[in-house]
């Protein structure tokens, strides 16, 4: 079964990315960052990939949220892209999925070599 996406991310993926972020960099950063992310150009990344250099564990299709994603892909809906900020290079701060997390999970449970779409920046000071 494929996953299908959509070719651009939908403008709450950036607030829900915004929100998240805000948890682990101040506003300014954020605001910086999600500003980036809206203008890059999409990158395509596998989500056993995305899931090791964010350092998450897969969540199981038991999720409610994983579940309800691999049912979108069971009805051939699309996907919105993932929203990524870099970690840093020495692997002392782990990638951040900044939006997407189920979306990863249900891709990688479907198949874990599925090119995901993804806008993906480095941190903006």
């Amino acid at each position: 079964m494929a996953v299908n996406w959509l070719d651009q991310p939908q403008d709450h993926d950036y607030q829900a990315a915004a929100d998240y972020l805000s948890m682990v960099a101040e506003p300014q950063t954020v605001e910086k960052t999600v500003a980036a992310l809206e203008n890059t150009d999409t990158v395509f990344r596998e989500a056993k990939d995305i899931l090791r250099a964010a350092r998450l564990v897969l969540l199981p299709a038991t999720n409610p949220h994983v579940q309800s994603d691999l049912s979108k892909i069971a009805e051939g809906k699309k996907l919105s892209p993932i929203l990524l900020v870099r970690g840093s290079g020495n692997g002392g701060v782990a990638m951040q999925i900044a939006d997407g997390y189920h979306r990863v999970c249900a891709s990688y449970l479907t198949d874990e070599n599925t090119p995901i779409p993804c806008h993906l920046v480095s941190w903006q000071s």
